[in-house]
C-alpha cells in the first residue's frame, strides 16, 4: 500500500489538487482512500459532490459507527474527514490525534483495503496533531503544495523541516514541492530557489487555468468535471509521478 501526506499552507489550493490526484489514480484503476486532516472537513467536498457527512470526531462525540464518517465519492474513492473540535471549545491537533486513534482502534482502513491512501493535511501549524502522519508512520511519502508566494513558501519550509526532524527515526521521507501557480512576478524561480534551499525538487508546476473555478462552483473535481481538458491531463502527469515517486508498504493505518 502506498501512503502519500500532501501538506500546505491554507488556500494555497491543497485540498483541490488532492482531490484531483486521487480522481486521477482512481481512474487509472487504483483504490483510493482520502482522509482529511483539517477541523474544516472539507478535504473530500469535490469528491462527493458537497455532501454532507459526519467526520470522525462527530461518530465520537456522538457515539455512532465511524462508517457513518464513511462517503465513496467519485469512481468510488473512499472519503473520510478527521473533523475538529467545536468552535472555541478544544484544540484542532488533538482532535486530529483522537481521530487517527479511533480509525486504528476500528480498523476501518484495513477493512476497506486502498491501494493507495492520501492525507490531506493543513500545513500552516506543524504541531503535534497536523505531524501525525510524518512523525507517526502513517504515511511515508510527504509533498507540499506552494506557489511562489512567500507565506506559502515559508510554510513549505516548516514542513520540510519537521519532516527533516523525523526522519531520523525511519518516518516519512520529503518527496518534494508542487508548485500549484498563481501567476505571481517570477514565481517559477522564486520556487526553485526555496526547493535548492531544502534540498528537494519540484516535481510539478501546475498552471493557473480558470477550469478550477468552473469545475468547484459545480462541485466536482476537473478530472470528473472536464476530463479532456488540458488541465485535467496536468493532473493525471501529477497523479502519475507521486505514485512512481512514493514506496509500496503493506500493511494497515501505519507503515511497516
Amino acid at each position: 500500500m502506498r501512503r502519500v501526506a500532501i501538506y500546505g499552507k491554507g488556500g494555497i489550493g491543497k485540498s483541490t489538487t488532492t482531490s484531483n490526484i486521487s480522481a486521477a489514480l482512481a481512474d487509472a484503476g487504483y483504490k483510493v482512500m482520502q482522509i482529511g486532516c483539517d477541523p474544516k472537513a472539507d478535504s473530500t467536498k469535490l469528491l462527493t459532490h458537497n455532501i454532507k457527512m459526519p467526520s470522525v470526531l462527530d461518530t465520537i462525540r456522538d457515539g455512532t459507527s465511524i462508517e457513518d464518517a464513511i462517503a465513496k465519492g467519485y469512481t468510488g474513492i473512499i472519503c473520510t474527514e478527521c473533523g475538529g473540535p467545536r468552535p472555541g471549545s478544544g484544540c484542532a491537533g488533538r482532535g486530529i490525534i483522537a481521530a487517527f486513534e479511533e480509525m486504528e482502534r476500528t480498523g476501518i482502513v484495513k477493512r476497506y483495503e486502498p491501494d493507495i491512501m492520501i492525507y490531506d493535511v493543513l500545513g500552516d501549524v506543524v504541531c503535534g496533531g497536523f505531524a501525525m502522519p510524518i512523525r507517526n508512520g502513517y504515511a511515508h511519502d510527504v509533498f507540499v503544495v506552494t506557489s511562489g508566494e512567500m507565506m506559502s513558501l515559508f510554510a513549505a519550509n516548516n514542513i520540510f523541516q519537521a519532516v527533516s526532524d523525523f526522519s531520523a527515526d525511519g518516518y516519512a521521507r520529503f518527496s518534494g514541492l508542487i508548485q500549484n501557480s498563481r501567476n505571481v512576478d517570477d514565481e517559477n524561480e522564486l520556487v526553485n530557489k526555496a526547493a535548492k534551499e531544502m534540498g528537494c525538487d519540484v516535481i510539478y508546476r501546475i498552471p493557473r487555468d480558470p477550469v478550477v473555478q468552473k469545475c468547484e462552483s459545480r462541485g466536482m473535481t476537473v478530472i470528473e468535471g472536464m476530463p479532456d481538458s488540458d488541465l485535467a491531463g496536468s493532473y493525471r502527469k501529477l497523479a502519475k509521478i507521486i505514485l512512481d515517486s512514493s514506496e509500496d508498504r503493506s500493511g494497515g493505518m501505519r507503515a511497516d
